[in-house]
């Protein structure tokens, strides 16, 4: 494995672009670790409706970036007390929705520091019943990330603040708000030390030698400027990061085992005109192809089974049944 330098940038739009440039560029089989540090940003997943997972006032007031990842999942708060890990392979076919595989080096790093950490639910890190990570990954031509945030101390304030997440999200953790489930590595750690010297003992534990030894991929001025390109027309762009939303006349939210989805409808002279499939789950493929094939076909439940018969919601939900999609689409409970 090797490690990727980002020069210490703090630009959301750049990290974002860094890593999926890492991800299609790179030499494989080789596998990569990059960290990164946001300034106050809310990082959006890739199938979230941007405008209703923010707080767009406090958003606004307080100068905070955002913008959409690659990958699905829920929205996050960075800032400069939280900082980042990807890992970077090969896709083998089984790794993804894998979580335990690529949070375990982390974890065991966490527990030799004395946090008390272990995987939960899908994708969360927690201590004892407060997470300080969340994990998502993403895949494309035979390649894969699979990155997370730690929380070591950032400002639980804005966390709150700056995102809504959906009740249903809330009441299936069984808890009262946002705030009183997170925590930060920090207040789990006997001894006070800072982001810098928390990423030199990862750096340690992950590379087993010292942070100055650790073997790293040495990035060009071209690769540099790529970066930069990719940051402009993707991380940068506003129809990337909040698109528009479209019409609807029907809405139906489910939390599913795979994660919330969220499908809005708009149906006329009975056929689906128009669909969009939000949420916070986590699939290989692109829900705009399922969105294309299910635009245009009559609005009733048999028409609609015929369509999805052999699709394999896997691919874009994870686990998630036919009839249960059905009955989602039907706004019905399965």
């Amino acid at each position: 494995m090797l490690f990727i330098d980002n020069k210490g940038i703090t630009d959301p739009s750049i990290n974002l672009a860094l890593e999926e440039y890492a991800l299609r560029n790179l030499p494989m089989p080789e596998s990569y670790l990059l960290f990164y540090v946001n300034e106050p940003s809310i990082i959006i997943g890739k199938n979230q409706n941007t405008v209703e997972e923010i707080n767009t006032d406090y958003v606004h007031d307080q100068g905070i970036h955002v913008v959409r990842r690659l990958s699905g999942g829920g929205a996050v708060y960075h800032d400069l007390g939280n900082l980042n890990f990807s890992f970077i392979t090969n896709d083998d076919g089984e790794s993804f929705h894998n979580f335990a595989k690529f949070t375990k080096p982390v974890i065991d790093a966490l527990q030799k520091l004395g946090v008390e950490a272990e995987l939960t639910g899908r994708n969360d890190i927690q201590v004892g019943e407060r997470k300080i990570s969340g994990n998502a990954q993403f895949a494309s031509k035979g390649r894969m990330f699979s990155h997370g945030t730690l929380l070591f101390d950032s400002a639980m304030e804005h966390v709150a603040s700056a995102l809504r997440v959906k009740p249903i999200k809330i009441e299936s953790k069984g808890t009262k708000s946002v705030r009183g489930r997170v925590a930060n590595i920090s207040e789990f750690l006997e001894t006070k030390i800072s982001l810098e010297e928390f990423r030199s003992m990862l750096l340690r534990e992950l590379f087993q030698c010292e942070p100055e030894a650790v073997p790293r991929y040495p990035l060009t001025d071209a690769d540099w400027q790529a970066v930069e390109q990719l940051a402009e027309e993707r991380y940068r762009n506003w129809e990337w990061n909040y698109g528009r939303s479209p019409k609807f006349n029907l809405e139906r939210a489910r939390k599913f085992t795979s994660g919330i989805i969220d499908v809005r409808l708009y149906v006329e002279n009975g056929h689906i005109e128009g669909i969009k499939l939000y949420g916070d789950f986590f699939g290989v493929r692109d829900v705009a192809d399922l969105e294309l094939l299910l635009t245009g076909i009559r609005y009733e439940e048999a028409a609609i089974r015929q369509a999805i018969a052999d699709v394999d919601l896997h691919s874009f939900f994870g686990r998630l049944t036919h009839d249960e999609f059905a009955a989602l689409l039907m706004l019905r409970d399965e």
